[in-house]
């Protein structure tokens, strides 16, 4: 079969406005990016119009090294919408460069069910996260000289907890020193570097409702303690304007289209491992204001997206899905029944039915959340009727709907089935209102431990002596109202990156806590997750390339 960038290629775009039209977004509010590119203004979010609409989520089990396919089944269900005359819209998060030049090579999904123009949306796209880089490390600058500058008049930070952002997996860049050398070049202290995805800048982006909901939470960014003990925030230093200005055509949820000319909303890129892994939730209500079905995804598996799409999106923005889609694939299955991970696309109806667990755990935590729940088998090449056959009839057992996708290899024909699932499954059994798993009021070990027993299966949560000192920090500031969201590994339930399945009797191991008062959000890091990534021996890098003025190699 051809590369995704072939397919892509090969695709006949249509002009950005007549995407628009399709689901009468007024084409005089596009702000064009060239043809096929456009940002749509927040302002037009209609809430009566978001209300009426059917959000979608798909979500999928705990994901092997090469995904599970996802997006290529948000795309595929939007093309298989669309085959059956349903008016909807993908709304999706952006991608990486880290990801794109380091494992994955690519995040606009794949094969026929791919958002185009996909090597623009891969790359720069319309520059949101170069802001969100630039908006992050700003305040970073603007944070070391005025230290440097008030530091006579008896000025210090006793703590200083604002880091710096690349959108790079650069290991190297995980703890440095800065200010070295002469008296002029600033102070001399420690600092670091995580990925832009797991900017606290990229998560406010993400959840801020409009453009005074953004300054007010760049305001209230929380820089660092004064030798006083007294918070220090972006407010203190008078610059949320300037960030703002940097960050104001970043607010814009972007328009393009799929391989099927079909509309996709495509806004923000947290990471669901280290951030809170969802698009933006103006852009979610973008889409819900113009179209009768969206299709948003979570990062990684439901453990991770799905629960802070609930406990954190859901609970700020007011969003209920009618549907949860919960992503599964032989590979993947076969990998949590313990089938070595050469050996998982090779016959093995054993490891199958043994992984089954893995799904049922899953299962079980999105009706929790009140989800109704249908499961999508991912197809691939390699899988085998039998396979699929058991996995249709272990669903079926549970009375869950299943439906298998083929979007990859027949764009939206390969999905009708799983639209008219769909279709059929929110008319008659739609979700019930989102179940949280904590309450606003729990204090955050409180809403740790709860995250942890009941999503995860573990035994409880550990909490580091660096961690505790945090956690009393949160109680004096006043913020343990804000949900969490934990960082940890996407591989496993447990924070064990080879603990395949359904792990038992672990608990969690919390090394760190940090303050997000801008994005009204605590996040614990679990285990060893690094916020910023490093690269594997053999990056994509390596085979990306441009040839006679084409870009290979993105897939």
């Amino acid at each position: 079969m051809k590369s995704d960038i072939e397919i892509a290629r090969e695709c006949g775009l249509r002009p950005i406005e007549e995407i628009a039209d399709m689901v009468q977004i007024p084409v005089e509010e596009l702000e064009h990016y060239g043809k096929y590119i456009a940002k749509v203004s927040e302002h037009l979010i209609d809430e009566e119009r978001v209300d009426k609409s059917n959000l979608i989520l798909v979500t999928a089990i705990t994901p092997t090294k090469a995904g599970i396919g996802k997006t290529t089944v948000s795309v595929g269900l939007a093309l298989g919408l669309g085959r059956i005359g349903k008016k909807n819209i993908v709304a999706l998060r952006e991608p990486s460069l880290g990801p794109c030049f380091g494992l994955k090579g690519g995040a606009a999904g794949g094969g026929y069910a791919q958002i185009l123009p996909m090597d623009k949306i891969n790359l720069h796209f319309t520059g949101d996260f170069h802001a969100v880089t630039s908006a992050h490390n700003m305040i970073a600058a603007l944070l070391d000289n005025y230290i440097y500058q008030h530091r006579e008049e008896g000025f210090a930070l006793k703590e200083i907890l604002w880091r710096r952002v690349l959108d790079v997996n650069d290991r190297n860049l995980r703890y440095v020193v800065t200010g070295l050398g002469a008296k002029t070049n600033g102070v001399t202290m420690e600092s670091g570097f995580d990925i832009t995805p797991a900017s606290e800048i990229m998560a406010i982006l993400c959840l801020a409702k409009d453009e005074q909901d953004l300054r007010r939470r760049i305001e209230n960014i929380l820089l660092g303690t004064t030798i006083e003990g007294k918070p220090f925030r972006v407010k203190d230093m008078g610059v949320a304007g300037a960030i703002c200005v940097l960050l104001k055509d970043a607010l814009h949820p972007n328009l393009v289209q799929t391989t099927e000319n079909t509309p996709a909303l495509v806004h923000g890129g947290p990471f669901a491992n280290i951030a809170h892994g969802c698009n933006s939730v103006v852009a979610t209500k973008l889409a819900m204001t113009y179209a009768d079905y969206v299709v948003t995804e979570a990062g990684f598996g439901a453990d991770l997206g799905a629960e802070k799409f609930f406990n954190i999106k859901c609970r700020k923005s007011g969003l209920t899905p009618k549907l949860t889609i919960i992503v599964a694939t032989t590979q993947g299955l076969k990998m949590h029944g313990g089938v070595a991970l050469e050996g998982i696309k090779s016959p093995h109806s054993a490891g199958l039915k043994k992984g089954l667990e893995n799904l049922d755990k899953h299962i079980e935590n999105m009706r929790a959340f009140g989800q109704t729940v249908v499961v999508c088998f991912n197809r691939y090449a390699t899988d085998l009727e039998s396979e699929i056959a058991l996995c249709r009839e272990h669903c079926t057992s549970m009375g869950v709907g299943f439906a298998v996708n083929n979007a990859y290899q027949e764009g939206g024909e390969g999905a009708i089935e799983l639209a008219e699932l769909v279709v059929r499954t929110i008319d008659e059994h739609p979700s019930s209102s989102v179940v949280f798993t904590y309450d606003d009021s729990d204090d955050i070990e409180t809403k740790a431990e709860k995250v942890a027993g009941r999503v995860y299966g573990a035994d409880g949560i550990v909490f580091s002596a660096a961690a505790r000192k945090m956690l009393a920090r949160i109680r004096q500031l006043g913020v343990e109202n804000y949900p969490v969201c934990i960082a940890k590994t996407q591989y496993s339930f447990s924070s064990d990156v080879h603990s395949y399945g359904v792990p038992r009797g672990f608990k969690i191991q919390i090394k760190d806590v940090i303050v997000n008062c801008g994005a009204e959000m605590i996040v614990l890091v679990a285990g060893d997750i690094m916020r910023m990534p490093g690269l594997p021996k053999s990056p994509q890098a390596e085979r990306i390339d441009l040839i006679n003025g084409e870009i290979v190699g993105l897939s």
